[in-house]
């Protein structure tokens, strides 16, 4: 899984889309008032292409973790996803049934399992390679997502959700889904502010084990989950380089020594199981010289906080920021 998630992070840090939505475009209602047979809709996705649906999407597959948990957020619980497994593992905000069929890995999804399965609509990130979008729509619709923006990653969640809702008719839920998300938000940034905590500095980062090297990925400026902190009134303490897109950087554990206040508090994933911090550096002397290790401020999330999720893994992550900060 570990392997993959790298193979996943290469990929993505090379991928670059912009999009924009627009509102559905219906048909208007027959002679006798009554809607027509067929309610078409119109969606602009993340390449500035119109997707036009007969009628609002049911028979959906999706091939990313992130997308997947959006769909099944509003609603509509999709015949197909990539990687049926790992979602389970690695997002747990909404639990999908035992009928979603798996159709292959999130890196090399199986057009014939899509096929397979009839759907009406195939969801996908930016970052996939273009060939296989190409081989999709001889056969289904694909709508393309951002799935990431370093500019602007919380209104770029927003937007991917409200496109996604438009294209499954769901739009009412994406209302009330971001509806929750602030007020959520809005009473944590309160409780931490109650707890002294607003403006305190944290880390967010998971790593991986290479023979005997330990690299760390920190989720600096512009990533999702530092956008829901910052949302809070917390600090991203990481200025480190990060790429444009994901706002992912990478460095060792010698790179976090310039992690010097003691107010810091790290947080990290590693919800496959394979924990090299708790495990990998237990005895490296220079993660126990860190000022939040040796200040016992080191916080493993909650198993199944997807960090490129929707709103609903980012309302998972805000409440383990809470309770870390305010109790």
């Amino acid at each position: 899984m570990r392997k993959t998630l790298l193979a996943l992070a290469s990929t993505v840090l090379l991928a670059t889309a912009c999009g924009t939505t627009e509102a559905p475009v219906t048909e208007q209602a027959g002679p006798s008032g009554s809607p027509s047979a067929a309610t078409k809709i119109t969606v602009t996705d993340s390449r500035g292409k119109e997707v036009t649906l007969d009628r609002p999407a049911t028979r959906v597959v999706s091939l990313e973790w992130g997308e997947t948990e959006m769909l099944a957020s509003l609603g509509v619980m999709p015949v197909g996803a990539a990687d049926v497994k790992g979602y389970a593992t690695w997002d747990t905000a909404v639990k999908l049934d035992d009928s979603v069929k798996d159709v292959g890995t999130r890196q090399e999804p199986s057009v014939d399992s899509i096929s397979a399965l009839q759907p009406d609509l195939v969801v996908m990130e930016a970052g996939r390679d273009s060939p296989l979008i190409g081989q999709l729509e001889k056969f289904v619709p694909v709508l393309v997502t951002k799935g990431s923006d370093g500019a602007d990653n919380l209104k770029r969640m927003r937007d991917d959700l409200d496109m996604i809702a438009q294209a499954v008719g769901k739009t009412d839920q994406a209302t009330k889904l971001m509806a929750d998300f602030d007020a959520a938000m809005a009473a944590g940034k309160q409780k931490l502010a109650d707890a002294g905590a607003a403006g305190k500095p944290f880390v967010m980062a998971d790593g991986w084990k290479q023979g005997s090297t330990i690299s760390v990925r920190l989720f600096g400026k512009g990533s999702l989950v530092s956008e829901v902190a910052g949302q809070l009134g917390l600090t991203n303490a990481w200025t480190g380089k990060v790429d444009e897109q994901w706002g992912l950087g990478t460095t060792d554990v010698e790179g976090l020594t310039a992690l010097k206040d003691p107010d810091i508090r790290f947080f990290y994933n590693a919800s496959d199981g394979d924990d090299v911090f708790a495990d990998g550096l237990a005895s490296n002397a220079i993660w126990k010289s860190l000022p939040f290790v040796k200040n016992q401020q080191v916080h493993k999330l909650p198993n199944g906080i997807w960090t490129f999720g929707g709103p609903l893994s980012c309302q998972q992550y805000a409440d383990a920021l809470v309770k870390a900060y305010a109790g």
